[in-house]
């Protein structure tokens, strides 16, 4: 199984009607792919240590899903062997005033990491093109009647374009774009939020407005599979990945992110003379210690 299996980067057109929210692996798979997670994650440590030592380019994954998909948990198992000092992980929750009051894409530039960083967006700017557009919430924006009047297909084309633009002017500046989307199932969705509800311990996880969104289905699968078709790219592809077998889906979003720090190929910064010359004496001076 290829990582490219699961990468579209605007060649044709993508439909969610053609990809499956789960492979069906058998169960007894769960074991291997854990341990190629666990050796997936121990690449993921050198290669960022690399990148941060380097400070050439950056890295900004962001993770995409309905309710119930697992972004929280993928997170949690997928980046735990990266040094935190060189990642910088938000959240993208209800805008604020003061987020409404500037461009859409604003809070996600002021959360950019530093290039040599790892910048993990959980949702992103694209929830401005799926819960905006599923709700109708553009049309209370408090914007010109020209950037309105044209109607809700219009609103949406342009952002798409915007966000096409945004993400080639992140690569052309030293940025890498690698965009997750977590395919999860209505089905394994509805015994997800039944866990949620059973479990005490998951209880506090449990909304019920998840519901209210969850009859909106169709109209997110829409929105996503809009999104996808006009915003992925070679320099900004995204990865549609079967969600239902949570194991599966961690290595596969390990993979992503390992095959695109491995296309960057971070190295160790070479020393120039002079400060080769001092770690000599330095070195000298410390072995001479006590003689």
């Amino acid at each position: 199984m290829n990582i490219k299996d699961f990468r579209f980067e605007g060649k044709g057109r993508f439909s969610l009607d053609d990809v499956r929210t789960s492979l069906d692996i058998d169960k007894d798979e769960e074991p291997r792919y854990e341990e190629l997670t666990a050796q997936n994650t121990l690449r993921m440590g050198e290669l960022q240590d690399k990148l941060y030592a380097e400070g050439r380019e950056g890295l900004v994954i962001l993770l995409q899903a309905m309710d119930a998909a697992g972004k929280d948990s993928t997170i949690k198992r997928v980046m735990s062997g990266v040094n935190p000092q060189g990642v910088v992980v938000h959240s993208f929750k209800q805008p604020s005033q003061t987020e409404l009051a500037h461009d859409y894409l604003w809070r996600a530039v002021t959360h950019l990491p530093p290039r040599g960083f790892m910048g993990l967006f959980n949702r992103s700017y694209y929830e401005d093109v799926l819960v905006v557009r599923v709700h109708d919430i553009w049309k209370g924006y408090a914007m010109p009647k020209r950037c309105l009047n044209d109607g809700r297909d219009t609103f949406f084309e342009r952002r798409y374009k915007q966000i096409a633009n945004f993400e080639e002017y992140l690569y052309d500046n030293g940025y890498r774009v690698l965009k997750i989307f977590l395919n999860v199932g209505l089905d394994e969705q509805k015994e997800r939020f039944l866990e949620r509800i059973d479990n005490e311990r998951k209880n506090w996880k449990f909304s019920a407005g998840d519901i209210d969104e969850r009859e909106l289905w169709p109209h997110y699968m829409d929105a996503y599979e809009r999104a996808i078709n006009a915003t992925a790219t070679e320099h900004a592809p995204w990865y549609v990945v079967p969600a239902d077998q949570k194991w599966f889906a961690r290595w596969v979003v390990s993979e992503a992110i390992v095959d695109v720090l491995e296309q960057i190929d971070p190295h160790y910064p070479e020393l120039p003379k002079e400060a080769k010359d001092t770690l000599a004496r330095s070195r000298e001076r410390l072995t001479g210690e006590g003689r």
